[in-house]
């Protein structure tokens, strides 16, 4: 399996992942880092302990609020797929009826090429 080293608030950490998967695991660790910098800015020096447990949380929170979102999308996804569904249906029982009065006055005018040929 493979190891990288990454730095987060001035630490290393040896953290291992899965194959290809590192690139990606430095590029969370560069955002999170990124992150406690912002929160010491802002708040200056309290602790890294609680630092790093109010970026935990800040992220969790974000991640939460995505997930919330994400199920809002879906339910209206769900919704735009039974209104597309429902509006498909009324179309073709439409057409269905429009070719029946299609044929319906086929017929008629059929009938009716017949009995002018036919005479009197």
């Amino acid at each position: 399996m493979p190891q990288i080293n990454v730095t987060i608030d001035g630490k290393n950490y040896r953290m291992a992942c899965g194959e290809g998967e590192q690139e990606h695991l430095a590029e969370l660790a560069a955002t999170f880092d990124a992150r406690i910098g912002d929160m010491r800015r802002a708040f200056g020096e309290i602790g890294d302990m609680r630092l790093h447990v109010m970026a935990a949380l800040t992220v969790t929170d974000e991640l939460a609020e995505l997930k919330r979102r994400m199920s809002a999308l879906e339910a209206e996804t769900a919704g735009l797929r039974a209104l597309t569904e429902g509006a498909e249906a009324e179309r073709s029982e439409r057409e269905a009826r429009l070719a029946d009065g299609v044929n319906r006055a086929a017929e008629r005018i059929e009938r009716l090429s017949q009995a002018l040929v036919a005479g009197p």
